[in-house]
C-alpha cells in the first residue's frame, strides 16, 4: 500500500481523469473540499471506478447528531478514510465512529482521523487569535490524546508532531501529515512543512502530497520519487 497520498486539488472531473490517467497502478489520492463542491459526491465513484483508494478529506465539525448522520452517509460511499476536527471535542469524534458503524452495516467502516492543528497555524496565531495559549505541540497532543479516547483511527498532524503523537498514543494509532514538499518546492500559504525523507524518519504513516506531484512536469516519476523516500 502507497505512503503517499495524492491531494487532487482541482476544480473539474475532466482534469482529476487526465491526471489519474498518468498512472498505471492504483495510487492513493484524497479528495477535498474542493473538489468536492465543484464535482459533488459523485466524484468518488469516478476514482474508485479508476481503481484507487480514497481518503475524503471534509473535516467534519458540527454539532454530535449531526456528525453522526453525515458519517452515516459517508460510510457507504466507498471512501478509505474520513475525518473529522478534533477541536469538536470527545463526544462529536465517538458520535462520528457510531456514525460510520451504523452506515457500514457490518461491512469494513472507513478510518476515521482527527484533525488536530492544521499545518497553516502558527503559534502567534493560535495563542492570539484563536486564543489557545502555549505551545503548537500541546495543543496537537491534547487534541491527539482525546481522539484516541474517542476510538478514532488517528490524527493528521504536522510531520514535526509525528514523532510525539506515537509516543503518546502508540504506534498503531495513524498520522497522516500534510504539508510536504520536495526541498527544491515553495511552502507556499503552508507554515509546519517538511520534505518526505524527513517525514520518514519521523515515522510518520502516511504524507499528503499535493502541489509537489500535480504540478510537476512528470507527475508519476516523481511520485515515484517521493515513494521511494518513505520507504
Amino acid at each position: 500500500m502507497s505512503r503517499t497520498i495524492v491531494a487532487l486539488d482541482f476544480s473539474s472531473k475532466e482534469e482529476v481523469v487526465n491526471f489519474l490517467n498518468k498512472f498505471d497502478k492504483p495510487i492513493y489520492v484524497k479528495i477535498g473540499m474542493e473538489l468536492t463542491y465543484a464535482c459533488g459526491l459523485d466524484i468518488i465513484q469516478t476514482v474508485k471506478a479508476m481503481g484507487h483508494h480514497i481518503f475524503l478529506d471534509l473535516k467534519l465539525h458540527d454539532i454530535p447528531n449531526t456528525v453522526k448522520g453525515g458519517m452515516k452517509n459517508l460510510a457507504n460511499l466507498g471512501v478509505d478514510i474520513v475525518n473529522v476536527h478534533c477541536a469538536g471535542g470527545i463526544a462529536m469524534m465517538k458520535a462520528a465512529v457510531e456514525g460510520l458503524e451504523i452506515g457500514a452495516n457490518g461491512n469494513k467502516r472507513p478510518l476515521c482521523i482527527g484533525v488536530t492543528q492544521l499545518t497553516s497555524t502558527s503559534k502567534e496565531m493560535m495563542n492570539e487569535e484563536l486564543g489557545i495559549p502555549g505551545e503548537v505541540m500541546d495543543s496537537v497532543i491534547k487534541y491527539a490524546k482525546n481522539a484516541k479516547a474517542a476510538g478514532l483511527d488517528g490524527v493528521v498532524c504536522s510531520v514535526h508532531e509525528a514523532k510525539a503523537i506515537h509516543e503518546a498514543c502508540g504506534d498503531d494509532f495513524l498520522t497522516v501529515t500534510p504539508g510536504i514538499r520536495l526541498a527544491s518546492d515553495s511552502k507556499d500559504d503552508q507554515k509546519r512543512v517538511a520534505t518526505p525523507d524527513y517525514a520518514n524518519e519521523q515515522g510518520c504513516d502516511y504524507i499528503v502530497v499535493g502541489r509537489s506531484i500535480t504540478k510537476s512536469e512528470d507527475p508519476v516519476k516523481t511520485y515515484d520519487l517521493i515513494e521511494d523516500m518513505m520507504k
